[in-house]
């Protein structure tokens, strides 16, 4: 993997791990208690439906029973909009018993490492001349 973000401890921790191809990025999300592949999103770029700005279509697919979807749609999209590629992203985060709180946490946690990622990418982008090469 080209970047890997560790966020959050115990069980909240999240790791994300980022393989940029050039022409797409493959984002991993796992973490708490038992890491898995619990569900994955692609989105295309697309012009907003509001004329001004980036939009995505997006597919998903979910392992039966797993939640892990929503997080991965909400990371795919962002990804997507922020740096204008087409973005797989697959989830996986268990906690055993988990509470509302530490649900929200994680999801706090793993958007803070997204930011920090979009935020390395287009530092890279700069430094490469505005190149719209991610890689």
């Amino acid at each position: 993997m080209d970047d890997g973000i560790v966020k959050g401890k115990g069980r909240t921790q999240v790791r994300l791990e980022a393989l940029d191809t050039g022409n797409g990025i493959c984002l991993c999300l796992t973490g708490g208690e038992a890491p898995h592949v619990g569900g994955m999103v692609l989105a295309a770029p697309r012009p907003s439906l509001t004329g001004q700005g980036t939009g995505c279509d997006v597919w998903t697919a979910t392992v039966p029973g797993h939640k892990d979807v929503y997080l991965a749609q909400k990371a795919a999209e962002k990804l997507c909009k922020a740096l204008e590629v087409n973005v797989s992203a697959t989830v996986g985060i268990h906690i055993d018993g988990a509470r509302e709180q530490e649900l929200k946490a994680i999801e706090e946690i793993a958007m803070e490492a997204l930011d920090e990622y979009i935020a390395a990418v287009k530092s890279r982008r700069e430094a490469d001349g505005g190149s719209h090469h991610t890689g």
